[in-house]
């Protein structure tokens, strides 16, 4: 069948053939069967987003449901979020560097460091606890914006300043705590009061503690609805598609579900930890940072091509700086989420495998270790997989050596998968 169409003067056009539309230039269908299929074109186009992660979450809890019976009680879930703050922060930062498409290796003992500052202002130097909680968050970013500026302004890889940084301050540690007359063997143990007394509190602020968790909920579920809304109004008055009402509804109920059973869960032990409420306040607002600010859009700019980047006026190494500055100060509060915890600043907190536990909790969560793609949700759900993961094999009484092993297959499939399916963009023309 001839693709020529003959003008009124007998002579032969060749006709062009309709182009592409891009899925994601197409305005959604209404009800379920649009929903169904918006679903459909996007994982056949690549686009999985969290769904690998939920799946595994919902396999790992099954599993360890029926092997562990102890498991599914409301104080394994309040360990679980509670200890979850402190690696998560520590993912959080890494998920802005990730973006970027590099790394931060030191990030482990800026964290080390961060306790030990914090314990010897507040023991030895009897500093106000929450004066010591500044001064130590700003050494932090103060850490990431000298690497940064190395690497931004020198050209030194990212992979070499963060493993020279990694050693440093390591050593600037163990000097602190080595030195400093109140330690004992290198260990500092804490003040009551501060920042580690109310991190292992609950949130009861909002009233009992039972009170405070469903508030909290409720605040979460409605923030999100009403972000949703506001942004479907913005793309409809632009003439830009946006998601359908029923969508946004289905989205938080499932939220609702999410949040109230979380709160019901935890009611039934000691209520919402203070830790687990800074965490996921310091999650929604680094994800208002990447969704909704030019700096966010900037971020994934440079990570999804440097040279388009600058093209288009983006200063490269300003990112690259703030990025790594964000990266060391989120990388300080999760030693200071460690500390209280172990209500201590000890040797043991720059060492051992935290860091690549850190680095998987954000790639498992869906982070692209290819730099380009994430979300601060990344960090909450990653860190949320490998602590259930760290906690049920403890339960089973497995050894360290298997949680190790087991953590690496999770972290190893879930590159696979981002490889898999940044093959499939590509393939699809949308990579």
């Amino acid at each position: 069948m001839s693709n020529n169409t003959t003008t009124d003067s007998g002579a032969q056009v060749p006709q062009t053939a309709p182009a592409a539309i891009d899925p994601r230039l197409l305005v959604r269908e209404e009800g379920l069967l649009g929903l169904w299929n918006d679903f459909r074109r996007k994982v056949s186009g690549g686009e999985l987003g969290s769904l690998p992660v939920v799946v595994g979450l919902a396999i790992i809890w099954i599993v360890f449901g029926i092997l562990a019976p102890n498991f599914a009680t409301a104080s394994t879930f309040t360990s679980i979020f509670y200890e979850l703050a402190a690696t998560g922060m520590a993912a959080l930062g890494l998920v802005f560097v990730l973006i970027l498409g590099e790394i931060d290796l030191s990030v482990l003992s800026v964290s080390g460091l961060a306790a030990a500052i914090y314990a010897v202002l507040t023991v030895g130097e009897h500093m106000n606890a929450w004066l010591a909680l500044l001064v130590t968050i700003i050494a932090g970013a103060a850490i990431g914006m000298l690497q940064g500026a190395i690497f931004a302004k020198l050209g030194v890889p990212a992979f070499v300043v963060t493993l020279a940084g990694n050693l440093g301050w390591f050593g600037v540690m163990l000097y602190m705590l080595n030195t400093d007359k109140t330690t004992g063997g290198g260990t500092i143990t804490l003040l009551p009061g501060g920042l580690n007394s109310a991190l292992q509190e609950t949130s009861y602020f909002l009233g009992s503690d039972i009170a405070g968790a469903y508030i909290l909920a409720a605040l979460g579920v409605g923030f999100f609805l009403l972000s949703s809304m506001l942004e479907q109004g913005r793309r409809r008055k632009a003439g830009i598609p946006f998601r359908p009402t029923l969508e946004i509804a289905l989205r938080s109920g499932g939220l609702a579900v999410l949040a109230f059973g979380t709160a019901f869960m935890l009611n039934q032990y000691y209520g919402v930890p203070n830790a687990l409420l800074i965490f996921v306040i310091a999650v929604m607002a680094c994800d208002l940072v990447l969704r909704r600010t030019s700096f966010g859009r900037k971020v994934f700019a440079v990570g999804g091509n440097i040279e388009a980047a600058r093209r288009a006026g983006i200063s490269v190494p300003k990112i690259r700086i703030a990025v790594f500055t964000i990266s060391s100060t989120f990388g300080a509060l999760s030693g200071l989420f460690f500390a209280a915890q172990t209500n201590s600043a000890t040797l043991d907190a720059g060492q051992g495998a935290w860091l690549m536990l850190a680095i998987a909790s954000a790639v498992v969560g869906g982070t692209s270790l290819f730099g380009g793609r994430g979300k601060a949700w990344s960090a909450l759900l990653g860190a949320l997989l490998i602590q259930s993961i760290a906690v049920g094999l403890d339960l089973l009484n497995m050894q360290a050596w298997d949680q190790y092993m087991v953590t690496a297959v999770v972290v190893l499939a879930a590159v696979i998968v981002d490889s898999l399916s940044r093959r499939t963009q590509k393939s699809s023309g949308r990579g």
